[in-house]
């Protein structure tokens, strides 16, 4: 099988080889080009967009990883525009799809693949993945794990130190281990914060 048969497999939910030629070589590109990514810290965005538009198959305006960042392949990996991920980000990906203003804390990994349950099948290569989604305008604290098949809503907030096995929905705030919805996120959330006004008011305030 071709590299792109394989991904299609992989993209569909079916068992693979993890084992093949081809596999081993797409994870060793993905070495080298997060390796260039890693070390073109500080330099022109756009430079830095440009290794990453290598590396994954879409990114929008504005994505940032600080170093390092880490993935399997890159190729199933579509990001939106202002994405940031914080310092030792690594995605491990049988498909993931990130919306528009995502926050990841540091030391988040997105795994969506598994080796197989059985040791035989496990030992000869055998691994499906299932795919990842992750709404607009998301925060994902530090040290979370989201692990295969999951999907979070837009706007939700995932607790630090989260391991999410199951699907967030939109406008929540979740946590723990498994991560359950904690509650709502309301008006009463909102602080007044004004990033466009005046940070000194004006005389006479």
């Amino acid at each position: 099988m071709t590299l792109e048969e394989q991904r299609r497999t992989m993209l569909a939910g079916k068992m693979y080889n993890d084992l093949t030629t081809e596999l081993i070589q797409a994870r060793e590109q993905a070495v080298f080009l997060t390796n260039e990514y890693n070390a073109s810290f500080g330099q022109p965005q756009a430079q830095r967009e440009a290794i990453l538009r290598q590396l994954l198959k879409s990114v929008g305006s504005g994505a940032h990883f600080e170093p390092s960042f880490r993935c399997e392949f890159g190729f199933n990996i579509s990001i939106g525009d202002n994405f940031y991920a914080n310092f030792d980000c690594v995605m491990l990906d049988g498909g993931i799809e990130i919306g528009n203003n995502v926050l990841l804390g540091p030391r988040v990994g997105i795994y969506t693949s598994n080796h197989a349950i059985d040791p035989a099948e496990r030992v000869a290569g055998g691994c499906y993945a299932k795919p990842v989604k992750i709404g607009n305008n998301v925060w994902v604290g530090g040290g979370v794990n989201i692990n295969q098949g999951v999907t979070i809503g837009d706007n939700t907030v995932i607790g630090s130190g989260s391991v999410v096995t199951r699907s967030i929905p939109a406008n929540v705030v979740a946590a723990g281990v498994p991560c359950r919805v904690i509650r709502e996120i309301t008006e009463a959330d909102r602080t007044g914060f004004r990033p466009d006004a005046d940070c000194h008011g004006s005389q006479g305030d």
